[in-house]
């Protein structure tokens, strides 16, 4: 029924009391890969609502369905994001916490294993800041031929070096205060097969909805000050989205399927789907929160 699955666009203007409050998450979902495990991933982490956008209806979670809505959204073409995100940012109130990523996608912050993701923001918002800066740690199976699509829940896998940034500059050149590029993972180690604009691996996933603000297709927003890693006076709290995404397009795509054998490498790494192994290993920090 269309009522049952509404376009994102109808939704929102049926200023829906689900989006009063937040933090919100948005998921788009790409295809049907690890759609379950990530509704269910996120809802533990304490998400007051989650809109589901999706070409198709998606099967919701029992468990957690009053906490969801799954809404029509052709996510399969390029920059599918842009407009989703911009347009529930000028449907939510001012100021609430907004959070999006795809499916196969895995959000993890300091001690999320034990504190929610308000409480997290809370403090996030009590140190002036309005956005927080993700790392998409690239996440990939160990054995493509069990696995062909690189999605292994069970036997994931990580890469623990090999990340790096470089200062972002302005048009003409000039560093921006507080913002840098940042690389590595499946992006860095098969560069070759993807373009240059799709190379970083940072994305500020999450954010306050405010007047104006844009997002961009490269993760990157029009308010300058949402864009950088932490405040002037002192490190602010990161945190990591675990993703199959790039592993996934790899074995996809047929320019470079063919000529991957594997994605393990001497810097391979068991992932124990624990934000302490990624605090650990450099891939985001608490900052001032403990």
């Amino acid at each position: 029924m269309v009522s049952e699955f509404p376009n994102l666009h109808d939704y929102l203007r049926s200023k829906p009391k689900t989006l009063a409050k937040g933090p919100l998450a948005i998921i788009l979902i790409e295809d049907d890969v690890a759609v379950a495990e990530t509704l269910q991933h996120h809802l533990k982490l304490g998400f007051r609502h989650i809109l589901v956008l999706s070409p198709e209806p998606v099967a919701l979670p029992e468990s957690g369905s009053a906490r969801m809505t799954n809404v029509h959204w052709q996510t399969r073409r390029p920059g599918a994001h842009v407009d989703a995100v911009n347009a529930i940012n000028d449907a939510v109130p001012e100021g609430t916490w907004l959070y999006y990523c795809f499916n196969a996608e895995f959000l993890f912050f300091p001690f999320s294993e034990t504190r929610g993701i308000g409480e997290m923001l809370t403090f996030h918002v009590e140190e002036r800041r309005s956005a927080m800066l993700t790392y998409v740690v690239d996440l990939y199976a160990p054995d493509l031929d069990r696995c062909p699509n690189a999605v292994d829940l069970e036997a994931t896998m990580f890469d623990r070096t090999g990340y790096y940034a470089l200062a972002r500059t302005d048009r003409h050149d000039h560093p921006i205060e507080r913002q840098l590029d940042f690389f590595g993972g499946l992006r860095w180690r098969f560069e070759e097969h993807l373009p240059k604009d799709r190379r970083r691996i940072d994305r500020i996933s999450l954010f306050r909805a405010a007047r104006d603000l844009r997002i961009g297709a490269d993760h990157s927003f029009n308010i300058a000050e949402y864009n950088t890693y932490s405040c002037p006076w002192h490190n602010n709290l990161t945190a990591a989205i675990g993703s199959f995404r790039v592993a996934k397009a790899l074995m996809t795509n047929p320019g470079s399927r063919d000529s991957i054998g594997s994605f393990v490498w001497r810097n391979s790494l068991p992932f124990d789907w624990k934000a302490q192994q990624l605090m650990d290993f450099g891939l985001m920090e608490p900052g001032q929160w403990f």
